[in-house]
């Protein structure tokens, strides 16, 4: 999107008379001394070139409506370009992130504490009362130690290759538990 097509704008900001031409003849050059600008500053702080080159010609719109015309068009995009980069750099450099380190995490608050563990309560029960096949398998799954395949069947006596649909059709049994107790999180897959 361009300036232009900002059509309508209130009447201090309509584009002057000569601004579609000087668009059409400085946009090569505010296009590529925006892209030089970012490219030359790879350290220190981004600036995206579409960014810049869209201050460039706010700044172009300004001095049209209040100082006209500059004299030398060329020279006054390379100096509004560098100038328009060392401001926003300098800007992104101030910039500090909203949350404070010394903030507690939300995460981490008693009452969100409280709801995990009664969930991680309910949970538990529903699967307790599961088939036996099923309690086991989902128990073994969800094992700190985040065991592998391999070694939950191992532990079950059980071959690898049928985990995978009878975990399907527990965790299915189990989700038709839950929904009077527990809030489920959305699906991720096909539901059987």
């Amino acid at each position: 999107m361009t300036l232009v097509d900002l059509q309508p704008a209130p009447p201090a900001l309509l584009p002057a008379p000569g601004f579609s031409a000087a668009v059409r003849t400085l946009y090569p050059l505010v296009s590529a001394e925006a892209r030089a600008e970012t490219e030359a500053a790879a350290t220190g702080a981004a600036v995206d070139p579409a960014d810049l080159e869209q201050t460039v010609w706010l700044r172009l719109l300004e001095r049209l409506a209040h100082q006209g015309p500059p004299p030398d068009p060329a020279r006054w995009v390379r100096d509004t370009v560098r100038a328009e980069a060392r401001r926003a750099r300098r800007t992104a450099r101030r910039e500090r992130p909203y949350r404070d380190e010394c903030t507690p995490d939300p995460a981490g608050c008693p009452e969100r504490a409280a709801l995990g563990a009664d969930q991680r309560r309910l949970l538990r029960a529903a699967v307790e009362r599961l088939p036996a096949p099923c309690a086991r398998l989902l128990s073994a799954m969800f094992a700190p130690g985040d065991p592998t395949y391999r070694e939950i069947a191992g532990e079950l006596g059980m071959s690898q290759g049928s985990l995978g649909p009878i975990r399907s059709r527990c965790l299915g049994c189990l989700r038709r538990m839950l929904p009077a107790e527990v809030v489920a999180p959305e699906l991720r897959g096909k539901e059987r």
